[in-house]
């Protein structure tokens, strides 16, 4: 596999004969239709052709594997080589790709419920990719109950998958996290035992594989009880086979003051939990001034710290599905930025004669445009160079894997990156 930045005069047919692949294989891999001009600063994903080789005397499936740098079992199962002994001089075999080299780990979506048929088609587009999938989200109640949540359709389109999947439940109440809300229930025994029941009944109701707690705004004085309310909610779920996680707000140090992050105990966490999901984006956000939603300065220095103080293959980075467009000039308290995913992005740069920028401290495009009624814009989303080096990072520390926020927005890069780079953990086995 290889990035290429397109630039000026470039077309798919020249890009492709440039790397000896079919200009097909190239539209495929990067959602692009043939009509499509391409867009200088566009990062476009080469898929690397397998070769063909011609076995010499003195070979071997173990030797052809070192020359090439692939493994013997992808030799053998491209070939379907029932016998590796009984390969001789001319015989003509094929080499894979020279891929799956960062190792192997556990991956998470977070979907919203929309239309059964769009949840399908979304799942099972994605499914090959995932591990989990989480939808999004049961609340919490003042009675320690959860809301209902139509989530039958992707928990089956998980299952024909093998995606096992996850129960989310948050303190969402209206429009955002209720501090008050869960302060109640963390500051009484029996709502917490009644909430605890109620994750663990619907959990059985609904063949979930585990629970993703997500409680955010907490009190900082609360933080011990929220430790303890994961104990014992782990005490119950652990003897019955459910996994649990949590999802933790970005941090590069113990903060324990402020309601976002003061009540998120790393070290407890990673003590009592099976695995958490760092949020490592949201640093440009939809109120917030322009800039990159998931930095990957930032993002280092947030995993540095974690790493510290949790087990590494407990962690699921996070990684953002999307960009913001915003209009200029940026005003605190105005117009908030539109999100959109990448190849809206890239639709939109192409739409206003935009040239796509990288900023190489963030790892994250950018690009500026004017639109039609002369205001002019800031967008900054993901693409193939980005993806690529948060998932190196992830390698680099032996991360338990990634968690993505959210199945929303058409992204074929990545799931083509991803899979070059890693094998994926299915922990719902084969039938």
């Amino acid at each position: 596999m290889n990035i290429y930045v397109v630039r000026s005069g470039d077309s798919i047919w020249s890009i492709a004969r440039r790397f000896g692949v079919i200009p097909d294989s190239i539209l495929d891999v990067n959602g692009l239709r043939p009509e499509e001009s391409l867009v200088v600063g566009q990062s476009l994903v080469i898929p690397s052709a397998e070769r063909a080789y011609m076995v010499r005397p003195g070979d071997s499936i173990w030797s052809i594997s070192q020359k090439f740098g692939v493994s013997v079992d992808s030799i053998v199962q491209l070939n379907n080589i029932v016998n590796p002994a009984s390969i001789h001089p001319g015989m003509v075999i094929r080499i894979p790709e020279n891929s799956k080299n960062y190792g192997v780990i556990e991956t998470n979506g977070f979907i919203q419920p929309s239309t059964a048929e769009r949840e399908r088609a979304v799942v099972n587009n994605v499914g090959p990719y995932l591990t989990y999938v989480t939808p999004f989200s049961h609340h919490v109640t003042e009675q320690g109950e959860l809301t209902p949540l139509r989530d039958e359709t992707i928990i089956e389109a998980g299952r024909n998958n093998r995606v096992a999947p996850l129960l989310s439940v948050t303190n969402i109440s209206g429009a955002n996290f209720d501090t008050d809300l869960i302060s109640a229930i963390l500051n009484n025994e029996n709502l917490q035992d009644t909430l605890i029941n109620n994750i663990i009944d619907t959990m059985d109701e609904k063949e979930y594989y585990g629970v993703v707690i997500d409680f955010e705004r907490i009190p900082p004085s609360d933080r011990e009880r929220y430790n303890n309310f994961l104990e014992k909610l782990v005490s119950k779920a652990h003897p019955l086979g459910y996994v649990v996680g949590t999802a933790l707000a970005p941090k590069t140090y113990d903060v324990t003051s402020g309601a976002w992050h003061g009540a998120h105990d790393y070290a407890s966490h990673g003590r009592i939990v099976d695995f958490v999901i760092i949020m490592t984006y949201e640093w440009g956000w939809s109120g917030g001034p322009p800039m990159a939603v998931a930095p990957l300065n930032e993002v280092r220095r947030v995993i540095n710290y974690a790493v510290s103080v949790i087990p590494p293959n407990k962690i699921l980075m996070g990684i953002p599905m999307y960009g913001y467009d915003w209009t200029l000039p940026y005003t605190p308290g105005g117009e908030f930025a539109e999100s959109i995913g990448h190849q809206e992005a890239v639709n939109r740069a192409r739409r206003y004669g935009a040239e796509i920028k990288f900023d190489e401290r963030a790892q994250s495009p950018y690009f500026n445009y004017v639109d039609e009624e002369g205001r002019e814009h800031v967008v900054w989303f993901e693409d193939a160079r980005s993806i690529q080096a948060k998932y190196r990072l992830v390698n680099e520390y032996g991360l338990r894997g990634v968690s993505y926020w959210t199945l929303a927005q058409p992204f074929p890069q990545n799931w083509y990156i991803l899979n070059n780079m890693f094998e994926i953990t299915k922990v719902i086995p084969a039938e």
